[in-house]
């Protein structure tokens, strides 16, 4: 593959560090692809306006934006909210970074800022600061100081076709979600290798999400597309973290040691959000510092329930093979440690799985009321599709091929219901956890009317349309 070069401008300045990170773009003989009308120019009004969640979200949120390089200086209005029109009067204005980047759409400067001593369980609204002026007030709420029940989104890879295709199933998720209370990203948000220019589809998530992704916290794990390659020393080729992903998001930073920047967690309401890199764990040595991190915060973890995120799944959908290093290392912690969730993306298919040896046993245990330990699900956004493999159709519970989804997580005192949405909208799965008094889980299949199972037959997919899903 070749190698693409480009150089960045950093200017910091305010608290927080940022890390440093080269932009890669492809050869001048090899034109990138570009998104059309070229729309993504820095301007003089903020945008690419994204809310992330502090460790403890009741009482920390963080943003980023983007600004031409006119708005030297990040500046924050943040106020509680009001019901009448006068936000501004009790607004405190507060200062952040900035970090400039010369990308393909003009140089820009990327802000970030983090808001802390909030008050549990309250609406506020903040806005920013461009040459041109203020962007428009906009609201989220802060989480409660212990539990409530409360409901979130889960997403797949959106990766291709981001706005085009993608931003459709991101967009009925909210219409069709009532009051998300954050979102959950399982990686490759872009391609970030050769489908478009790397400016363009960070201009294209964002745009996708549009203004919820500045209201509603988003919680995004990295996936492969998220790096960039580079050059050692030697002529091989590696892997770096792309350059957008530290500026597009104020995470916690509280995660492994070698990739805070792509590790953290989130104590949400009665629930322990843990976000693992699992290119970081596969190519480039991360694997152990991940392991016994993840070991270490679910063993201090007092949530009610335990999900954990990361790209790659621990088992596949489409590619001939599990990911055998992360089930090896990662798999015993979440039967030891007993988590509830396991949820991926990286396969371009749909597959619920809650029994390695396959569905007519997971069955036959759920229908018994025996306990149900970690459940995986792989799922996905955008445009691209593979094939489902050989196991599929046998060990997953559920699976479906050359279908975008959205998945709602409704969270209770002792249940935990989860449903996975067809992107018009329709119920395709459906199950419940539910917890016994003394602790164990069981899971209740969904009565509800649903879709029959969507696969391809031969050449032609589920929708009557050609079968786009490829092997792997």
């Amino acid at each position: 593959m070749a190698l693409r070069k480009l150089l960045v401008g950093v200017a910091t300045l305010g608290l927080v560090a940022f890390s440093t990170a080269p932009v890669l773009a492809q050869e001048a003989a090899q034109p990138v692809p570009r998104s059309p009308g070229l729309p993504f120019k820095p301007k003089g009004l903020p945008d690419r306006i994204v809310l992330t969640a502090g460790a403890d979200p009741s009482r920390e949120m963080a943003v980023a934006w983007r600004t031409d390089p006119r708005q030297a200086s990040a500046e924050i209005q943040l106020a509680p909210a009001i019901d009448g029109p006068s936000l501004a009067f009790r607004a405190k204005t507060l200062s952040g970074t900035s970090k400039a980047i010369d990308s393909a759409n003009g140089p820009a400067l990327y802000h970030q800022a983090r808001l802390t001593d909030l008050t549990p369980d309250t609406a506020y609204v903040y806005r920013m600061k461009g040459a041109d002026g203020w962007s428009e007030w906009l609201q989220f709420h802060t989480a409660a100081a212990t539990f409530r029940p409360f409901r979130f989104l889960y997403l797949g890879d959106t990766q291709n076709g981001i706005l085009p295709i993608g931003s459709r199933v991101i967009r009925q998720g909210f219409q069709s979600t009532a009051a998300p209370a954050l979102v959950l990203h399982a990686g490759d948000l872009v391609a970030q290798r050769d489908d478009l220019d790397h400016d363009d589809e960070w201009g294209e998530w964002t745009a996708a999400g549009a203004y919820n992704f500045s209201t509603v916290p988003q919680l995004p794990a990295t996936g492969n597309h998220e790096y960039v390659d580079v050059a050692k020393p030697d002529g091989t080729e590696s892997r770096k973290l792309g350059p957008y992903w530290p500026l597009q998001f104020a995470l916690p930073a509280n995660g492994a040691e070698p990739v805070k920047e792509t590790t953290y967690y989130v104590d949400y309401q009665g629930v322990r959000f843990i976000i693992l890199d699992g290119t970081a764990a596969l190519d480039l040595g991360a694997l152990e510092a991940q392991t016994r991190w993840l070991d270490q915060t679910l063993a201090a973890s007092k949530a009610r329930w335990n999900i954990v995120t990361f790209h790659q799944p621990i088992f596949t959908c489409a590619r001939p093979q599990d990911t055998e290093k992360l089930k090896a290392a990662w798999k015993p912690v979440f039967e030891a440690r007993k988590v509830d969730l396991v949820l991926q993306g990286h396969d371009h298919c749909y597959a619920r799985l809650t029994s390695q040896a396959g569905k007519a046993d997971a069955a036959r245990r759920h229908k018994a009321g025996q306990p149900q330990g970690p459940v995986y699900v792989v799922s996905v956004v955008g445009s691209k599709m593979y094939a489902l493999n050989d196991r599929a159709l046998t060990q997953p519970d559920k699976v479906a091929a050359d279908t975008e989804f959205y998945q709602v997580i409704d969270v209770g005192a002792d249940k935990l219901g989860f449903a996975a949405y067809t992107a018009s909208g329709k119920l395709y799965d459906a199950f419940t956890l539910v917890r016994g008094k003394g602790g164990a889980k069981t899971l209740v299949e969904s009565k509800e009317s649903m879709l029959a199972q969507r696969v391809c037959s031969g050449a032609t997919g589920p929708d009557g349309a050609p079968c786009l899903g490829r092997a792997k």
